[in-house]
């Protein structure tokens, strides 16, 4: 059975029922990312498989250790670059820890939804193992689903009540432009109030706000928008997972 960790409420019919999801900043390169085109060597010469009970501990210490927040994400369609925040600290540090140890380089982006979102991180071809843990969330009301948004897919409340993050499944947000009133919608359901600079980026570059509140947004696109476009119209079969796999390999490299 293929990818065993994924996007409760991901389907389009679900979405119109909830209303739809927001993003994260993306389509703006930052004039301060400077030359980013040499990677970051340090790597780990093997990564010791965590448990829920350890993943804080060892994350936590690693995080103290490792300051990196510049990601290229390299594919078939060209490179996305990624920004992760540092202050969602336990999934930066996992991402990095991960990233470092070259276990996304055995992964793929095997899921497609189109205009909602593609994710990452698993595949079948895997050899690395992570180990079985949880990261517990870090939802963050200065971050939210704009399109460009990266974050942590998860299990749904029903076995995950705490909505804890996945260990390495993680997603980018497509969606589309939303209205004002749909907007002060998703803020009564999830009882949150947007800023103005969120809604409008809402309203202008879009995303998915129906996810708002319910998954940890770690990051965000600051090129290579267009690469996750291009992903994200990827013919699909079962599952929406691609007919044709799209491989990824991740490193982080200096700002």
């Amino acid at each position: 059975m293929k990818k065993k960790t994924f996007l409760t409420s991901i389907t389009r019919a679900l979405l119109v029922a909830t209303f739809i999801l927001p993003f994260s900043s993306c389509n703006q390169p930052d004039s301060e990312t400077g030359d980013t085109s040499k990677e970051v060597t340090e790597a780990e010469t093997e990564l010791e498989p965590l448990t829920t009970e350890t993943a804080v501990e060892v994350l936590t210490a690693y995080e103290k250790e490792h300051p990196d927040s510049i990601a290229v994400i390299s594919t078939r369609h060209g490179d996305i670059k990624v920004r992760l925040y540092k202050d969602t600290p336990l999934h930066r540090a996992n991402f990095v820890r991960l990233t470092k140890a070259g276990f996304y380089d055995q992964g793929e982006f095997y899921r497609v939804v189109k205009g909602f979102a593609i994710q990452g991180g698993d595949s079948d071809n895997r050899e690395m193992s992570q180990g079985a843990y949880k990261i517990p969330q870090e939802t963050n009301p200065k971050y939210v689903h704009k399109k460009g948004a990266l974050a942590m897919a998860r299990y749904g409340d029903e076995r995950n009540p705490d909505k804890e993050s996945s260990s390495h499944n993680f997603y980018i947000v497509l969606g589309e432009p939303l209205t004002d009133a749909e907007l002060r919608a998703y803020e009564a359901e999830h009882n949150i109030q947007y800023t103005p600079e969120q809604m409008e980026a809402y309203k202008t570059i879009g995303g998915e706000p129906g996810l708002d509140t319910e998954y940890t947004v770690f990051g965000e696109v600051i090129e290579g928008m267009d690469v996750v476009e291009k992903i994200g119209q990827e013919s699909v079969g079962s599952g929406n997972w691609p007919t044709e796999i799209v491989p990824h390999k991740i490193k982080m490299v200096k700002e």
